[in-house]
């Protein structure tokens, strides 16, 4: 029987420190009831819900009416096709969800067990174990302060005869500084894999996230921007890459024959009904991306004014989608992260944690027990994001800001 990995936080010395603690009970308001003609504030705000408002229950409808719900049919292709445009890519191959689609990315390089990809420690975990899922070692690397990203500056000091990629991961919609990274790939004769799970829609120099590699990859899971409920997809302007993995993905059916397989293949179809919903949310990028910069925009000019708060960087070269508004705590704020979500949970505001760092997870720790990397566990110690999704309001935003300064107020902060 699988056993898990037990890690207690007086075992991690310090970095026990930077941990967040137990998720705090969100608590609905009631006194929801407008005012004098103001608009009623919601009694949950969530921390993200998808925004279903185009052709999705029209091609659900069509793709059932029509008996093609598995995983053929002519919504797969539309969605692939669509998608990989909107990401200036020639090809996209749909399949289950995001990490599924880090792993068939990976997987058409041939990697083997000792063979190292150089990731950040600041991301979510789906990055560090697609690249374990084949045997292969997840390379660590700091994030810089000014965009929250991989310190590209870093990577070339942890470069071995092992290494076969790198790994840029455009953390909460932030693009990478991908003309540096490339040239330090093309330099080393290393493989570019984007993680752009949370960054449909955003822009490098102009640039869409999802073709400045050799492959991205993106994720559809509910709280992302573009969502099909489950499901991912791997684009790219290479074909050898689009048709490896389009073959990995089904088994690696051979063309000769069909129950004849050459490669170690997988079953990461997605089904035409998820191609559906994808399809449709994929006619409103550009609306959902302009939404959540809007929001974005708004949020960062109610709560410049609050002190102790940091909010999200835009470098001058990207366009941040927001994925999460994410916010950084100081001391002069006068509660810590923790603090503040279970203030803001007892008004019925969710919010999350920044990612825990790969180096700090129970399943890595022992791995990485002799690294360190301060700006990744600052993020972690200090970070946390608040309500995101694309439909949220003005009114919804307000809501968010002012339980924001009730919750300074409540501890005399100044």
């Amino acid at each position: 029987m699988l056993q898990p990995h037990e890690l207690k936080l007086e075992d991690m010395g310090d970095l026990g420190e930077i941990i967040p603690g137990p998720e705090p009970t969100l608590i609905a308001q009631r006194n929801a009831i407008p005012q004098f003609g103001a608009p009623a504030r919601r009694p949950i705000i969530p921390v993200c819900e998808p925004w279903l408002a185009g052709n999705e229950l029209k091609y659900i409808t069509e793709a059932v009416e029509t008996n093609w719900i598995s995983s053929a049919g002519g919504f797969i292709h539309r969605f692939e096709a669509m998608f990989a445009e909107k990401m200036d890519a020639r090809y996209g191959v749909a399949c289950m969800n995001g990490t599924v689609a880090l792993h068939l990315a990976l997987a058409t390089l041939g990697l083997e067990p000792g063979d190292e990809v150089i990731i950040p420690t600041f991301t979510m975990i789906a990055t560090a174990n697609a690249v374990t899922y084949l045997g292969a070692k997840p390379v660590l690397v700091d994030s810089e302060p000014g965009t929250w990203n991989m310190d590209v500056e870093q990577i070339e000091a942890k470069i071995t005869a092992r290494t076969k990629a790198i790994m840029p991961v455009h953390t909460y919609g932030h693009p990478v500084d991908m003309d540096a990274l490339n040239a330090i790939a093309q330099k080393h004769g290393l493989f570019v894999l984007e993680d752009a799970a949370e960054a449909h829609g955003a822009k490098y120099k102009g640039r869409a996230v999802g073709s400045l590699g050799d492959a991205a990859c993106f994720s559809f899971y509910g709280n992302k921007i573009i969502t099909t409920g489950e499901g991912g997809m791997v684009t790219t302007n290479r074909e050898d890459v689009a048709r490896l993995a389009w073959n990995l993905r089904d088994h690696a059916f051979s063309t000769e024959r069909h129950f004849w397989h050459k490669f170690l293949g997988y079953n990461y179809r997605m089904t035409n009904l998820q191609a559906a919903i994808g399809l449709a949310q994929t006619e409103q990028l550009e609306k959902f991306v302009a939404a959540r910069r809007a929001n974005g925009a708004y949020y960062t000019a109610q709560l410049r004014r609050v002190p102790g708060i940091v909010t999200p960087p835009e470098a001058a070269w990207a366009s941040n989608v927001y994925w999460m508004y994410g916010i950084i705590l100081k001391e002069e704020f006068g509660l810590t992260r923790d603090g503040l979500r279970q203030a803001l949970a007892r008004r019925g505001v969710e919010t999350r944690t920044f990612f825990i760092p790969m180096h700090c997870q129970p399943i890595y720790f022992d791995q990485y027990r002799r690294e360190r990397y301060p700006v990744a566990e600052d993020l972690c110690r200090r970070g946390l994001y608040l309500p995101s999704a694309s439909g949220l309001t003005r009114e919804d935003i307000d809501a968010v800001v002012a339980a924001i300064w009730e919750s300074r107020e409540e501890v005399g902060a100044k």
